[in-house]
């Protein structure tokens, strides 16, 4: 990596500091005075504020400014006051000089940022990232190469991200290592802006024919709160998140009693973003107005919903962002120790948590007596092994623990007993994610997105058959129409249903399209929000098939503790199985649906009491595709494997010979340009011939199920 170099010059009174820095100026290098900045920082209000409590208001002028001279005295004299006076203004020093540093590089030459988030790192962003390294090294000039973490276009990984000096950043999209130096020739060499890939720039004005990024359709109808700085800046220097007002809520949070930090927190009317949304500030109060010396604070990390990667990304892009939270949250409760709970299989976010957290102890930000306050904290992570029932609150408090994380009957509820028999208070990533921006902004600012019970934002992995996948955000209340056919860009083929709120969640048809998406409408629908996981599917996907997919899931995720979920599940299962095989009756949908009542009313956990309702969902919905299976043994959308024939339509196979190229097993013959065959006694279903014949996609079936 070669950047921009930044020189420090230091030494005693009197030793010729400032002439050195007047000659390397006048060669062309750019001055900072860190003295003069670290001045600035004595006039911010809630410094001001915390010095004024720790030493009196002797130190202040009549002016009522800082005086250095009385801090001097007040401070100086004692090591532990001169610690305290550290730990009081070494972030605020720190924010200031770092953004004094970048405007410097940026007048200095390119800033070059690279996604690597998981999803970039998939899609060879480590790649382009070494490949943008060699071919600055290769050119010998100054450019600043920044990691940043998943700004929300995951189907347009790797994103790079490129800013001249005195011009606006400029993102582009699917630059592999084989165009990276098409693209740096444009910008080093010629001094132009690279036309292709071209995704948009982030300026206010308008630039050179360039679009603005946020204007794209994807992301025009967002609103970014929580994850306002991913993709925006490096997740592993705490400079880039304090130069964009990093820990300016957790200031303001300590600058105020913890009820009225609660205050705030319920005139927000943020509910818990993992799944129930019960209201934040509820729970808080029941922890906080419990009698007890210590109180403990956990984030839920545990994401484990199939296609839901909110959380992940959110860590991954800002983790910072989760430990302010974390740290609001831990002072208004009277926490004074953290766990995150999150699961090993995200390595990455793992490592980032663990350099943030190293880098708050190091500024004073995490321990004893922060910002002197008097305030102490400390968090540790545990990492878990990946059961999905641990994403329950005592099983996970369980995990923690060191036993098995299995559920416990509720209550006592873990505000009042929970870790090691403390009250506890749960939260999730988004959660948690949301305060420093509440606190910062204020409670009616956050408010007035969202609908009336619903109050904000909320995060959402779209995925599935849509065209646009990604990480998105969107206020509550707004509709499952817009986020799939506007912000997602709609499907190829006809849309049948989306799935919310993962095994949790259920199926819903074309009726609920314009279902403002929030915690009631819903759950009136036989949905759920869940952590915000949305599925979408086309007509080529089998109903029956999909609740199976995800009552095998929550079967093999059950730990076993209560008789309805073990053995109910694995009955429901079966039923789905026989279906799918053509094997069921008309009577084994009334056992179905018994069943999965039966099992949803007398489980132990959230996990055994909601895994029945993608079955629930998709026989209120979907009954005709079910008596499809058991009736006519026919699976509409070719899917089942036992329920389907292919064969070729003579009038409209081209001989293309698509299929006869991913045809495993040769069962597809013919010359180009002439019908082909396909020989029944070799065909293995494997669904590729399907899949693959782009006339099917267009004008018809080409290959469909024999009646």
């Amino acid at each position: 990596m070669r950047r921009a170099p930044v020189i420090g010059v230091t030494g005693p009174v009197a030793s010729g500091k400032t002439t050195v820095a007047r000659a390397m100026a006048g060669r062309g290098s750019a001055l900072i005075d860190c003295d003069r900045l670290a001045h600035r920082a004595l006039d911010d209000p809630l410094v001001k504020w915390r010095l004024v409590s720790a030493f009196g208001g002797e130190i202040l002028t009549t002016g009522g400014r800082v005086s250095r001279r009385r801090l001097r005295q007040a401070a100086f004299a004692d090591e532990r006051a001169l610690a305290r006076l550290n730990r009081i203004v070494r972030a605020k020093i720190r924010s200031i000089i770092s953004a004094e540093v970048r405007r410097a590089r940026a007048r200095a030459g390119a800033v070059i940022c690279v996604g690597t988030g998981t999803c970039g790192i998939a899609a060879g962003a480590r790649e382009t990232l070494q490949a943008i390294e060699e071919e600055i090294a290769r050119r010998n000039v100054a450019a600043q190469v920044v990691s940043v973490g998943c700004i929300g276009m995951c189907a347009k990984e790797p994103l790079v991200d490129i800013q001249m000096p005195g011009q606006p950043r400029i993102s582009y999209s699917n630059v592999t290592a084989d165009n990276v130096s098409r693209l740096l020739d444009s910008f080093l060499a010629k001094g132009q802006v690279y036309k292709p890939r071209l995704v948009g720039h982030f300026g206010t004005e308008a630039f050179d024919g360039v679009p603005k990024f946020f204007d794209h359709p994807m992301l025009a109808p967002q609103v970014r709160i929580v994850l306002r700085n991913c993709g925006m800046i490096d997740p592993e220097n705490l400079d880039h998140y304090l130069a964009r007002d990093g820990y300016k809520g957790l200031e303001k949070a300590l600058a105020m009693p913890w009820n009225e930090v609660l205050e705030v927190v319920k005139n927000s009317g943020i509910r818990g973003r993992g799944g129930a949304g019960f209201p934040t500030w509820r729970k808080w109060l029941l922890c906080r107005e419990n009698e007890s010396a210590e109180r403990y604070l956990i984030c839920n990390a545990d994401e484990g919903d199939p296609g839901a990667f909110m959380n992940r990304s959110l860590i991954e892009g800002d983790p910072h962002a989760l430990l302010e939270g974390m740290l609001i949250a831990a002072y208004t409760i009277g926490a004074t120790h953290g766990y995150i709970y999150i699961r090993a299989e995200y390595p990455l976010a793992v490592e980032r948590l663990k350099g943030a957290i190293a880098g708050l102890r190091d500024l004073g930000l995490l321990g004893e007596d922060i910002l002197g306050s008097g305030f102490s904290f400390d968090i540790k992570i545990k990492e878990g092994a990946g059961a999905f029932v641990c994403g329950e609150e005592t099983a996970l408090i369980g995990s923690i623990e060191g036993r098995r994380g299995m559920p416990r009957t509720r209550p006592p509820f873990p505000a009042a007993s929970g870790l090691w028999g403390k009250p506890t208070i749960i939260n999730n990533v988004e959660t948690l994610g949301t305060l420093p921006n509440i606190l910062r902004n204020g409670a009616e600012w956050y408010a007035q997105y969202g609908t009336e019970s619903s109050k904000g934002t909320k995060t959402f992995s779209l995925v599935g058959k849509v065209r646009r996948t990604g990480l998105i955000e969107v206020p509550l209340g707004t509709t499952l129409r817009k986020v799939i056919f506007e912000i997602g860009g709609g499907l190829v083929k006809e849309f049948k249903a989306v799935q919310t709120g993962g095994p949790s969640g259920g199926c819903l048809g074309q009726e609920f399209l314009d279902t403002p998406i929030d915690y009631e409408n819903l759950a009136a629908a036989g949905s759920i929000m869940g952590s915000g996981g949305l599925i979408v599917i086309d007509r080529d996907t089998c109903i029956v098939d999909t609740a199976k997919y995800y009552l095998s899931f929550t079967q093999a995720e059950s730990c076993g503790k209560c008789v309805p979920c073990r053995v109910g599940t694995r009955h429901l299962v079966n039923i789905l199985t026989k279906i799918c095989k053509g094997q069921a009756e008309l009577t084994d949908i009334a056992k179905l649906e018994n069943l999965a009542k039966a099992v949803k009313g007398a489980s132990l956990c959230g996990l055994g009491q909601t895994a029945p309702n993608p079955v629930l969902s998709s026989l209120k919905y979907f009954r005709e595709e079910f008596l499809a299976h058991i009736m006519h043994k026919r699976c509409p959308a070719a899917v089942c494997r036992d329920l389907v024939v292919y064969r070729i339509i003579k009038e409209k196979c081209t001989g293309c010979q698509r299929c006869v190229q991913v045809c495993p097993t040769g069962a597809i013959t013919g010359p180009r340009s002439e019908v082909h065959n396909l020989d029944k006694s070799k065909c293995i279903k494997c669904r590729s011939c399907y899949e693959i014949c782009r006339f099917d996609a267009i004008a018809g079936d080409a290959i469909i199920i024999e009646s």
